[in-house]
């Protein structure tokens, strides 16, 4: 009986002391995720459904795998930024669908995207870019390639730091409704942000 007491009190004083963690610690991933979801329930631009949608469907799938691996291959790549901006020209002057937008809406990234935004209604359109700001797949084809001299971009994926950005809400015309824009770093293993995504959140299916 006088062990048990001992090893009772043992664990007791173990767990106070921190040597010890009740189902242990979070994961930088995570905790990032944590960050986030604060992030996102502070946001004065966001209304209490939309907090809530973001939360529950978008956030827990900044660390998929399809769009982490995709992400992580074209980071790899190390395109010059003068590439990516010559690319971007090109895309904003294209009359015709171009191979590069046939690519980021129909490879693998874009297939998941896909699927997720089919369900999950209120996601009109979606887009993961790398961590230069350049689009790495897409649901629904974006007006044009490089993100990255945009707030979307620059204040979620953030330095690599990772953070969240909410555009005004916006009457789409081909949608006809309200749409908002939110955008979210993409999260690797060990909590290492490494692109960003946005999501085009129609609010009058919330």
């Amino acid at each position: 009986m006088k062990t048990i007491t001992a090893v009772t009190f043992a664990f007791i004083l173990a767990v106070a002391m921190g040597s010890l963690a009740w189902g242990g610690t979070d994961s930088p991933t995570t905790a990032m995720m944590k960050s986030l979801r604060a992030q996102v329930m502070a946001h004065a631009k966001l209304d209490g459904t939309v907090k809530s949608f973001v939360n529950k469907n978008l956030v827990p799938n900044l660390n998929n795998e399809v769009f982490v691996n995709s992400t992580l291959e074209q980071n790899a790549k190390k395109v010059p930024l003068a590439k990516i901006q010559r690319i971007d020209n090109e895309w904003k002057a294209a009359e015709e669908e171009l191979p590069i937008q046939t690519q980021v809406t129909s490879n693998q990234c874009a297939q998941t995207m896909t699927t997720f935004a089919k369900a999950n209604s209120a996601v009109l359109e979606a887009f993961v870019m790398d961590d230069q700001g350049a689009v790495v797949c897409e649901y629904g084809l974006t007006s044009d390639y490089w993100q990255g001299d945009e707030a979307k971009w620059k204040n979620s994926f953030n330095g690599g730091k990772g953070g969240v950005d909410v555009g005004k809400i916006k009457f789409d015309k081909s949608a006809n409704a309200n749409l908002q824009q939110v955008s979210l770093p993409i999260i690797a293993q060990g909590g290492k942000v490494i692109g960003a995504v946005t999501f085009g959140i129609v609010v009058d299916k919330l």
